[in-house]
């Protein structure tokens, strides 16, 4: 694993021969930005702790109810639970190495994509004997949201494979 204080001096006298931006000003923008991708951190996961809670609190009181109902919100608040986490990875590969990382951005859009196909397939589930119209919209949006799901395969597939390509100088 790198040394980040090596990172930070490559960072730096790259900006050397820079006049306009000096090493002062250069580590106060690190840290500021370290400072605001902690914050969005910290909110990111108490989002996901109170989600979690919540999804948990929701399932033990209306399981008497209706099980299938309960379920279904509890496993779509828990989907969510799921990006919440990803886009704290997300942040923390980017902390880490000084870059947006695209892969933990393409999982989170993996997951949203499974989440409103559930949601989708759900509703579908319901409008089978009722309302035609509303079938073939949710059908609609299941084979769109599928294709989608394809694309971000993909371009995991692709992103995996150039992450194992030696780097070129």
């Amino acid at each position: 694993m790198p040394d980040p204080t090596d990172r930070e001096q490559d960072e730096d006298a790259e900006h050397a021969g820079n006049p306009s931006m000096s090493p002062v000003v250069t580590r106060l923008l690190r840290m500021a930005e370290n400072v605001i991708y902690c914050l969005v951190s910290v909110v990111l996961f108490a989002a996901a702790v109170i989600l979690l809670v919540q999804a948990g609190y929701d399932l033990a009181t209306t399981l008497g109810d209706d099980v299938s109902a309960a379920v279904r919100d509890t496993l779509d608040t828990l989907l969510l639970v799921f990006i919440l986490v990803e886009l704290l990875s997300a942040t923390r590969e980017t902390m880490n190495q000084r870059k947006i990382v695209a892969e933990p951005f393409l999982l989170v859009g993996i997951i949203a994509s499974i989440k409103e196909v559930v949601v989708l397939g759900i509703g579908a589930k319901e409008a089978v004997g009722k309302d035609k119209e509303e079938f073939e919209s949710s059908m609609l949006g299941i084979g769109t949201i599928t294709g989608l799901l394809l694309v971000l395969s993909i371009a995991i597939l692709l992103v995996r494979r150039k992450e194992r390509e030696p780097e070129e100088d």
